[in-house]
């Protein structure tokens, strides 16, 4: 079962607007991970700034003003919510994306607008009341809809692309694109292709996102463990390798991220009477 409590891609949780994942049914679990429904009502003037180390993969999203679909990143980013609203994601499965865009690689690091008739119209339907969570529910249950009709069945390659997203997500040891076809008893070239065509990214590059976000969740909830340690364990050479694949990835180094969490702590979110986040300051 997908854990929808997994925190990695959260990088300031504590920012986060009022914020629900729901598991996919079983018969959909082969193309979308989970639902993720934010909703945010902000003071005028104010500016809560959601950063976010992504999973590698794309997210098929219905919001307030439209649908679009999120192709996979190379590194950190950033979304700066105003006012109010509120969307209804999916995170993808490979399988799943492949159903909806033929070359992902096409939209990495972009979003673009996307053709989805009736999705869209349904779930505003359905989200005329934001923040009520029956309303929320019978979001999901359209959008489940939506994709038993217009996804076709996964072939044995989409479903080996899956299997490769739960080898490196589960396990930390497998470091190495080596490792990982080791893994999945496949060639390197045939790796590389999958991954190409189902996620969009490299196999090392879908390696490394999951190991740096074990390793910021880590020095998130382990402010006294030593990045040297955090390091090793997630198994880098040494802290130095560590600290290069971070920073090149986040913008700032293990020390610095670990600054800001501690800074953060320090700084209290008011909730307003609709459940939404009040960012104290811009950030």
């Amino acid at each position: 079962m997908t854990d929808t409590g997994d925190s990695r891609g959260l990088l300031y949780p504590t920012r986060l607007p009022t914020f629900r994942r729901v598991p996919a049914p079983d018969d959909l679990t082969d193309v979308v991970r989970w639902f993720w429904i934010p909703v945010w009502r902000l003071a005028p003037g104010r500016t809560s700034r959601q950063n976010l180390l992504p999973f590698p993969a794309s997210n098929l999203v219905v919001q307030h003003d439209g649908t679009v679909l999120s192709g996979p990143t190379t590194s950190a980013s950033y979304r700066d919510l105003h006012g109010h609203g509120w969307a209804v994601g999916t995170l993808l499965r490979p399988a799943g994306l492949a159903g909806i865009h033929q070359a992902p690689k096409e939209i990495r690091d972009i979003e673009i607008g996307f053709e989805a008739p009736g999705l869209y119209e349904s779930i505003r339907a359905a989200m005329t009341d934001p923040g009520n969570v029956a309303g929320q529910d019978l979001a999901v249950e359209h959008y489940c809809r939506w994709l038993r009709e217009h996804l076709l069945e996964p072939d044995e390659t989409a479903l080996l692309a899956n299997t490769m997203e739960d080898v490196v997500s589960g396990d930390r040891s497998v470091l190495r694109v080596d490792d990982l076809a080791e893994r999945l008893a496949v060639s390197v070239r045939t790796l590389q292709r999958v991954a190409d065509r189902y996620v969009g990214l490299s196999p090392l590059a879908i390696i490394r996102r999951y190991r740096l976000q074990e390793g910021a969740a880590r020095l998130r909830a382990e402010p006294d463990t030593a990045v040297g340690d955090v390091a090793a364990d997630l198994g880098y050479a040494d802290q130095a390798h560590f600290t290069s694949d971070f920073t090149r990835t986040l913008g700032m180094s293990p020390t610095a991220y670990r600054r800001d969490q501690r800074d953060q702590r320090g700084v209290s979110s008011e909730v307003d009477a609709s459940g939404g986040e009040r960012s104290p300051d811009p950030s």
